[in-house]
C-alpha cells in the first residue's frame, strides 16, 4: 500500500478568494496554483481549493490523497468496496475521484 494523505480540499465557488483567506488565517502560502485548484501550506498538511460551479449541499471538504501508482491503488480500493466517480486531468495533475462505501467522496492523485 503507497497512500499518502496529500491535502484537504475545499469545493468552494471563488478558490483564489478562500485560499487567501486560509492563507491569512493559517500563515501559509500558494505552493501550487492551476486557476481553478490552488494549493497552500498549512502545516502539518497542504490544503487545496477547488472550483465548483455551485457550493453543493452537504460534503465540501474530502481528501486527496497520492500514490506511486494510482491505478493499483484504485483496482485495490474498489476490490475493498469503493466506486470511482470520475477521472480528471489538468496539466501536471492527473486523478480519479472515488465514494468510500458509506459516500464519502476522495481523490487519488498520481504522486506530484
Amino acid at each position: 500500500m503507497t497512500l499518502t494523505i496529500a491535502n484537504a480540499t475545499v469545493n468552494t465557488t471563488d478558490p483564489r478568494a478562500l485560499s487567501a483567506w486560509w492563507i491569512e488565517a493559517l500563515g501559509g502560502e500558494v505552493t501550487s496554483d492551476y486557476g481553478d485548484f490552488i494549493f497552500i501550506s498549512a502545516t502539518p498538511i497542504s490544503m487545496g481549493f477547488q472550483k465548483v460551479d455551485e457550493r453543493p449541499a452537504g460534503q465540501t471538504v474530502h481528501l486527496d490523497l497520492v500514490a506511486d501508482d494510482r491505478d493499483a491503488e484504485v483496482a485495490r480500493l474498489k476490490g475493498l468496496g469503493a466506486t470511482v466517480v470520475a477521472e480528471h486531468e489538468v496539466p501536471g495533475v492527473n486523478w480519479t475521484i472515488l465514494l468510500d462505501p458509506d459516500g464519502n467522496e476522495f481523490c487519488i492523485a498520481d504522486a506530484h
